[in-house]
């Protein structure tokens, strides 16, 4: 395969644990309840949607109704498809089940391939390799599940004959593949030799009612946790870590988030209402309580004119430059002013650490501001490029023309108005 590519699981305290994803990973989920692997599955999806990587979905316990449901909104997603080993398999080709492929209504923008005979394994393989052959780029795969093929295919040797044939060849087709087990269901003899193929094996638990994740084995890494259980929780879908609340070492990624919301001028209910989510989820991401998902971070670094990568850098990181394109300005907002009463861009990237903090700002004719623009503890200048401005503090009120320069230090203006016909543009500097 040459040069292993790292890819995340959508969960990234998971990634940290693991050292992330590689591509060729075949990952065995060993999960105690039967249902605590599910969470870990729908965010591995929706990485590979936000990626737009092709997906297959293999079912073998579930009709393609009740899985479509399970799924949600990835089930519109037109690079899924859902491999149905189930109508004709535990279904039985029951009209119930067929009914829903004649039901328009059902019908979402994922394709849906339905096995004729999933009782025979060489048909299986026969579908499973015939819908991949024509797909580009590092496929991802869900088997739900190797249970389910027992069950299926009437004991474990036939599930180990094809989990033995398949993972090598998923491997060296460089795509990354879930497979879930039940694991009270199976002899140890069987989970023994499944992980004896995986690259990755981890367990799920659940003991006195708290959930854990153990790491059993993950090749071409050197961990230090493998065996150890990590407890962990699930709230409004997100999956969340005990212990260390930072996803590495040195970075803060609450604070980060917060930082930069604020300098985009953005309040957490905001930035709530852009990302699609609570303004609770925003406040506990920002307290470190919870990790965002990464369509969600993807979606924040888009808002906030921010690289992904700005969530994770250190300050020692950050990169120095020295010129910046007209483009990089980012558009800031007042929360404090009724919009369209100022208007304001920040000069320089949001994420660029500077002592000095250079923004253009704008107020419109004939607008009074009841309060000054910025709340800031440091030293303010600002030049006025072009129209008049009256500003008034409690010594006085003074005007201010064309050219002009102001310097606050601890004075701040009670008052902004713009009395002309034209509109008044400042060269503004923060300096911290």
């Amino acid at each position: 395969m040459g040069k292993q590519i790292q890819i995340t699981s959508g969960v990234p305290q998971l990634d940290h644990l693991l050292d992330g994803l590689f591509i060729g990973d075949n990952v065995v989920w060993h999960d105690d309840a039967g249902s605590l692997a599910a969470m870990f599955c729908l965010n591995f999806l929706q990485t590979s949607q936000a990626q737009n990587k092709p997906v297959i979905y293999i079912t073998f316990d579930r009709s393609p109704r009740n899985l479509i449901e399970k799924l949600g909104t990835l089930s519109d997603y037109p690079s899924l498809t859902i491999l149905d080993c189930f109508t004709f398999g535990k279904g039985a080709g029951s009209s119930v089940f067929l009914k829903f492929y004649e039901d328009k209504e059902s019908q979402k923008s994922c394709q849906l391939i339905m096995v004729d005979d999933p009782r025979k394994m060489e048909r299986v393989i026969e579908s499973l390799y015939t819908l991949h052959a024509p797909m580009k780029e590092d496929v991802r795969l869900v088997f739900e599940s190797l249970t389910g093929m027992a069950d299926l295919w009437g004991g474990e040797e036939q599930v180990v004959q094809f989990y033995s044939h398949s993972c090598p060849r998923l491997y060296e087709l460089n795509t990354v593949a879930y497979w879930i087990l039940e694991k009270k269901a199976h002899t140890p003899r069987f989970r023994a030799q499944i992980n004896q193929i995986a690259q990755v094996a981890i367990e799920l638990s659940i003991k006195r009612g708290t959930t854990s994740l153990t790491i059993l084995k993950a090749e071409k890494r050197e961990l230090g946790n493998l065996q150890k259980p990590h407890p962990y929780w699930i709230k409004e879908k997100v999956i969340t870590f005990d212990g260390d609340k930072r996803i590495a070492s040195g970075i803060d990624l609450g604070q980060r988030v917060k930082e930069l919301r604020t300098k985009k001028g953005l309040s957490q209910t905001e930035l709530a209402h852009l990302v699609g989510v609570t303004p609770s989820t925003i406040s506990q991401i920002e307290s470190n309580m919870i990790y965002p998902s990464l369509p969600g971070l993807v979606k924040m670094a888009e808002i906030l004119s921010v690289e992904v990568s700005a969530f994770f850098q250190t300050k020692s990181a950050r990169k120095k430059r020295f010129i910046f394109s007209p483009k990089e300005a980012v558009t800031i907002k007042f929360p404090e002013f009724p919009e369209g009463t100022i208007q304001g861009k920040m000069l320089t990237p949001v994420d660029l650490e500077t002592r000095a903090e250079p923004f253009m700002i704008e107020i419109p004719p004939h607008t009074t501001l009841s309060d000054h623009f910025f709340i800031h503890k440091g030293e303010e200048v600002g030049y006025l490029l072009s129209g008049e401005l009256q500003v008034k503090f409690l010594k006085g009120t003074y005007s201010l023309h064309s050219g002009d320069l102001i310097s606050l230090t601890s004075e701040i203006p009670l008052e902004w108005k713009n009395e002309g016909s034209d509109f008044a543009r400042m060269l503004w500097i923060k300096i911290k």
